[in-house]
């Protein structure tokens, strides 16, 4: 079945939360921008946010997709430049619902351990819910040390961890990796 509710996906760089429990803001790299939005254009979703508070951070992201989508990166590589064509920068995330047009989607964040007292979603209440339900939703990733737990509380939902099968429980993945496997288990057509 194919998706009937608006997504867009969230990279969020501030608040995070840093190895000491600290908010903080992280760095955007050139990957954050470039894979992720490989994946997103790959499971059809509508736009990509690299949120983050400083002007410089988002003038380095202005500075990589004018190179990819209108400089010498256009014509050296087109799949590239197909890629970054729905990615957007913002400031926070009220102001990347109101970019995407959608200022009241339900956002659902991610993170890697479970939260209580939050409302929760399995992946396939997820996917089932994307489905079937028409309000738009914007699927927020953490970096650093993840988000915020008072970001968290304040989303609708929080999506499940990803578990392997490590041992351990280990659980400590690439945002990169994260995205395209959360977006697999939610729009893949397996």
């Amino acid at each position: 079945m194919k998706r009937k509710a608006p997504l867009a996906v969230a990279l969020l760089h501030y608040p995070i939360v840093d190895r000491q429990g600290d908010i903080c803001a992280t760095n955007i790299t050139n990957f954050d921008i470039h894979d992720i939005a490989r994946s997103c254009r790959v499971y059809g979703v509508e736009r990509y946010y690299l949120v983050h508070p400083m002007q410089e951070q988002q003038m380095f992201v202005g500075r990589v997709l004018d190179h990819w989508r209108t400089g010498e990166g256009s014509r050296m590589n087109p799949m590239r430049k197909t890629a970054l064509t729905d990615v957007r920068t913002a400031s926070n995330v009220e102001e990347a619902l109101a970019d995407w047009g959608h200022p009241n989607a339900r956002i659902v964040s991610t993170h890697a351990r479970n939260l209580p007292g939050q409302e929760k979603f399995t992946f396939e209440r997820f996917k089932n819910v994307l489905e079937n339900d028409d309000d738009p939703y914007l699927l927020v990733f953490g970096t650093g040390f993840g988000l915020t737990q008072d970001f968290m509380r304040n989303c609708y939902a929080v999506l499940d961890p990803i578990k392997g099968d490590s041992k351990d429980d280990y659980r400590h993945l690439c945002v990169r990796a994260a995205v395209s496997i959360c977006l697999d288990r939610l729009l893949g057509s397996w």
